[in-house]
């Protein structure tokens, strides 16, 4: 369980070390400005969603939606694989707690009120490729790469499979799945598993400027908006755009929506009241 945190400074940003029994820390968190990165910190067991893990993201998670000043996070990893996906040792003995802990983490995603996106350098397999699958966005790393190898070792990639195939067509995540192959980031942008490609020097910068991007934007109609769209994406058409209606209705008569409105027709930049 998570019970150190310290803070330092870091290149003129806030980083809080999040540790764990006074151990290596899951986590390093860095704010700029309104965005908060989380960088998971297990190198050498190839950043794998163990239980203390899962529980130091989902922490990390809950603390950055609660805090008004940050309006955008982004998920990174440090070394050469993003993550590994689920500790195959504790799966055999904790196999039923890892997977709900590991779907409360990935709900924890799609249902904050803010958006996640992942910054994807090196690999990501299983659970991590499902971790990708669940932010909101995500940029990769020319050199990144993606798959879901589970039936390579007789199993099958069965939970990553529920973000993934939200995400992707249903052709291209049973390609994955049953195939237990390494794609590309090229793959995985043309699958839609990823937004953006780009050379690897240039994928923290490219990430940062995205993310400050949507950070200049209202929360409030982040907030509603991103709720409303997974609410309404698994409905029927018809059910969907009433739905729809009535969230559209609600969010342009907030005090953001006004002014944004009011801001345009005198042509100049709104200032956003979140509310």
């Amino acid at each position: 369980m998570l019970n150190d945190n310290k803070t330092a400074e870091c290149a003129g940003a806030s980083m809080t070390i999040i540790t764990a029994n006074n151990q290596q820390p899951y986590l390093l968190t860095e704010d700029s400005g309104a965005v908060r990165w989380l960088t998971l910190n297990r190198e050498k067991s190839r950043n794998t969603l163990s239980l203390a893990m899962l529980a130091a993201i989902k922490a990390a998670l809950d603390e950055a939606y609660q805090n008004p000043q940050i309006r955008v996070i982004v998920l990174a990893a440090l070394g050469p694989v993003f993550s590994a996906g689920h500790d195959l040792k504790e799966m055999q003995t904790s196999e039923r707690e890892v997977l709900t802990r590991c779907a409360e983490m990935m709900m924890d995603i799609v249902g904050g009120d803010k958006p996640v996106i992942a910054c994807v350098a090196g690999i990501a397999t299983a659970g991590g490729c499902q971790l990708v699958s669940s932010c909101d966005l995500a940029v990769a790393s020319e050199d990144a790469k993606f798959c879901t190898p589970g039936v390579n070792i007789g199993g099958f990639c069965t939970t990553p499979l529920v973000g993934i195939g939200r995400k992707i067509h249903r052709k291209h995540a049973m390609e994955l799945a049953l195939t237990g192959d390494m794609f590309s980031s090229a793959d995985a942008w043309r699958f839609g598993l990823i937004n953006r490609v780009v050379p690897a020097e240039d994928l923290r910068k490219e990430t940062e400027n995205l993310a400050q991007k949507i950070a200049s934007k209202s929360s409030i109609a982040i907030q509603h908006g991103k709720k409303a769209f997974y609410q309404q994406i698994d409905m029927p058409i018809e059910q969907a755009y009433a739905y729809a209606t009535e969230r559209m209705i609600e969010g342009n008569a907030t005090a953001d929506s006004a002014e944004g409105v009011a801001a345009f027709f005198e042509k100049r930049q709104p200032i956003w009241k979140d509310g």
